[in-house]
């Protein structure tokens, strides 16, 4: 069993985001005429205005893993789209895996050592069935059955600026599982990175 930490990296992104956002938003008012040196300027005029639905012609694609628990959070934003690890067809005995599954500690578990001991002997269990049902012939698509919700898995998340807004909006907030709090987290910084007049308030 190998035991990772949750991360996030970006796979692609709108090439000069706000240069396309600005020149979307001025064919609203026809005003091409006006653009500004720094199409920021313009772009942080919307949002203040809340014209956000401009911002959607910006898009940007994240790199995600996190354990399953998680991915199940963020796939219920109908508004983006997902290509997730299938652990259907990813036979984790075999060696691009390192015959071994990977999994994510629960935020803050490692703070109670008891806790932690046993969740680590619940997840060597899983670990074990999982193998020895894959030895007895069963088929990775049966076998994934008794694999933890803890389970690291990578997915690409794909959406526009607003919908990366809503999601941050929802999943940053202190009432956010803390799990997926630090994912959301992590995927914020990536953008506040690329384009902070749209993602750094």
């Amino acid at each position: 069993m190998k035991i990772i930490k949750p991360s996030v990296t970006l796979e692609w992104i709108t090439p000069d985001a706000l240069s396309v956002i600005e020149r979307a938003g001025r064919t609203c008012y026809k005003s091409e005429y006006k653009s500004d040196a720094d199409p920021g300027t313009f772009v942080r005029r919307l949002i203040k205005r809340g014209h956000l639905s401009v911002i959607e012609h910006a898009v940007a694609s994240l790199r995600i893993v996190c354990d399953r628990g998680v991915s199940h959070e963020i796939v219920r934003h109908r508004l983006a789209s997902y290509s997730q690890e299938s652990t259907r067809y990813c036979n984790y005995s075999s060696g691009r895996f390192e015959k071994k599954i990977s999994v994510i500690i629960p935020d803050h578990l490692v703070l109670y050592e008891e806790a932690y001991e046993r969740w680590h002997d619940s997840v060597s269990q899983s670990e074990e069935a999982y193998f020895d049902l894959l030895a007895a012939g069963i088929t990775p698509e049966i076998a994934r059955s008794v694999l933890p919700t803890c389970l690291a898995t990578e997915l690409v998340m794909t959406a526009n600026f607003r919908e990366w807004r809503h999601f941050f909006a929802l999943r940053c907030a202190t009432e956010a599982h803390p799990d997926m709090r630090h994912v959301a987290e992590l995927a914020r910084d990536v953008l506040r990175h690329e384009c902070p007049v749209v993602f750094g308030e």
